[in-house]
């Protein structure tokens, strides 16, 4: 199947981070996910068509490359016994399914990919209500580009909302979203390479 998106390129070396990328660098990264409800996991690319691989992502049936760090808050519960996928609503495999589920993602600049990244580690996916976010900004900006770092130039990179105000200004409050979830409101990025796919979504089941 042909791309839809827009490419709206990318912007080297404008956003990535000075810290050296390897397994400890990541850990610490993607640690600021652990006090909101957030997937973190990255799978290999398998195949031309790549939703296969992100719904192995999923439903959790592929390991991290580089056997780094993932992040499942939904691994081990009662929902996952019927629904390896839970919360999310993988690709479908038929092509009417699966023109609906890909019309839910908008591509998205690099350039634009550090506030999203700090944005799904927010409490309530708001910078302006996260707590004493001014002070911790540019910590939270330093992990984002550390996690930017492990994605390549020319990787297409994937969201599921316009941001606020601006378009793709995630500082901004978002006001809306297409789901791939089971929930009403989800946000996060999708990120397809030559070599690898990778989830990082944040829930809000209210």
């Amino acid at each position: 199947m042909s791309e839809v998106w827009m490419d709206y390129g990318t912007t080297p070396n404008m956003n990535e981070s000075a810290t050296p990328l390897d397994a400890d660098s990541w850990w610490s990264a993607v640690e600021m996910y652990d006090r909101r409800y957030t997937f973190v996991a990255v799978g290999p690319r398998t195949r031309e068509h790549w939703p296969h691989d992100v719904a192995s992502v999923m439903r959790g049936a592929t390991t991290d490359p580089r056997s780094w760090r993932t992040i499942d808050p939904d691994k081990g519960d009662e929902e996952r016994e019927d629904d390896p996928a839970y919360p999310f609503v993988p690709p479908p495999v038929d092509e009417a399914g699966l023109a609906e589920w890909r019309g839910r993602l908008r591509a998205v600049p690099r350039s634009a990919v550090v506030r999203l990244l700090v944005l799904l580690a927010t409490h309530d996916l708001d910078v302006s209500r996260h707590a004493r976010f001014p002070e911790r900004r540019a910590h939270m900006e330093e992990h984002a580009r550390v996690i930017l770092s492990r994605i390549p130039d020319g990787a297409r990179l994937f969201t599921n909302t316009w941001g606020g105000g601006a378009a793709f200004d995630f500082y901004q409050e978002i006001s809306n979203c297409s789901p791939l979830s089971r929930y009403a409101w989800d946000l996060g990025l999708l990120w397809v390479s030559d070599d690898e796919v990778g989830l990082i979504w944040s829930f809000d089941p209210r």
